[in-house]
């Protein structure tokens, strides 16, 4: 009896056996009908069945057998059977182990018969492959969405009891004048309610990018060289004694945002003098005719190659410190390479033991305008 047949006239039993192994998977705390254990392993053997048994070419069999096959039968059945485990609380491991059980099932009871089919055999293992494949690539895509939203909602509820501390911060610093103790700490609290609410609206834009998104803009025409200057005296506020020198040339005007490229800069200029060696860190703006090259340049130790591709990834630069300071929650560049996407530019790294390292960042003057 070919392997296929054998599937659909013995499908009580394999969900059977695949009923019993999901049950020892079964999340503590939580309570399973024989339904939902059972859920979708009938419709994933009767798609398996029609995979099987649907003609197919060596150059299809090729490409499946390397997960570029076109069909996709197995999607519907593969991404249901993962949204229903992931509402239970199985974990990617248990979703795993469900496929191999019911692989392991289907050609123990069919070795039992006697048969061979080591076609139909063949057919199984790349059904069944497809299968996982989607279900495993649905479980990963829901469970980050799932996350991403947990952590925007989080981000936005904390702003409402973050502002009111810091108002009451304010409203401290401004009532304490006759008391310097008093004053000292009610600064403080603001100072760190306002860190906090940039780390919210890291976490904010994170979560934007993320869920695919791009970095909303408020573009107008200004020019770069007065926002430079201001945000190099905020970074020497921030670090007293840092020395900063600036240069530019040609023209600087263009239409962008300014406080989302404020953002872009101060992170820029802030890694490049908390990572230097000390010695002034360079900050220079070049016009050309379509578009404006902002570079940030700091001697010091240099990001290692291996680094350097993965430097605008998230949480990167703080897991591999030289220093092993940490500042913030490591998404400063991943936000600042967003920025710029959004303003339709890159971003871009080179850092040697002789050259320093260089933060390069281009920027159309004008947005592309929208395909008709």
């Amino acid at each position: 009896m070919a392997l296929s047949g054998f599937i659909r006239g013995n499908g009580e039993a394999i969900v059977s056996a695949f009923e019993a192994f999901a049950r020892t998977l079964m999340p503590a705390g939580v309570n399973m009908v024989a339904s939902e254990l059972r859920d979708h392993a009938q419709e994933m053997l009767t798609a398996l069945v029609a995979d099987m048994e649907r003609s197919q070419t060596v150059a299809e069999q090729a490409k499946k057998s390397m997960g570029q096959g076109a069909e996709h039968s197995l999607a519907a059945s593969g991404h249901l059977h993962a949204d229903a485990r992931i509402r239970h609380g199985f974990t990617h491991a248990q979703l795993l182990a469900e496929f191999r059980a019911l692989r392991a099932s289907v050609l123990r009871l069919y070795e039992q018969t006697g048969d061979t089919d080591l076609g139909g055999v063949r057919r199984f293992n790349e059904a069944i492959d497809e299968a996982l494949t989607e279900s495993m690539t649905r479980y990963t895509a829901m469970t980050d969405l799932y996350r991403d939203q947990f952590v925007g909602i989080l981000g936005h509820d904390l702003r409402n009891p973050l502002n009111s501390i810091a108002a009451g911060a304010t409203l401290l610093t401004m009532t304490t004048e006759t008391d310097p103790r008093s004053a000292n700490v009610a600064s403080r609290i603001l100072r760190s309610a306002h860190r906090m609410g940039r780390l919210i609206d890291d976490l904010l834009d994170l979560t934007v990018t993320r869920l695919g998104g791009a970095i909303p803009l408020k573009r107008a025409s200004f020019a770069l060289e007065q926002l430079c200057h201001e945000v190099i005296l905020e970074a020497q506020a921030a670090h007293p004694g840092a020395s900063v020198k600036f240069r530019s040339s040609g023209d600087l005007v263009g239409e962008w945002d300014r406080d989302r490229l404020a953002q872009v800069l101060s992170n820029l200029l802030g890694n490049a003098i908390r990572y230097g060696d000390g010695t002034a860190v360079s900050l220079e703006a070049h016009g050309a005719p379509a578009d404006v090259v902002i570079t940030v340049h700091n001697c010091g130790v240099p990001i290692p190659p291996a680094l350097q591709e993965a430097i605008f990834e998230p949480l990167v630069r703080n897991a591999a410190s030289v220093s092993g300071e940490t500042n913030g929650i490591g998404l400063g560049l991943f936000i600042a390479r967003a920025i710029v996407a959004s303003h339709e530019g890159d971003i871009s790294v080179t850092s040697s033991e002789s050259a320093g390292t260089t933060m390069s960042v281009r920027l159309p003057r004008v947005a592309a305008l929208a395909p008709a």
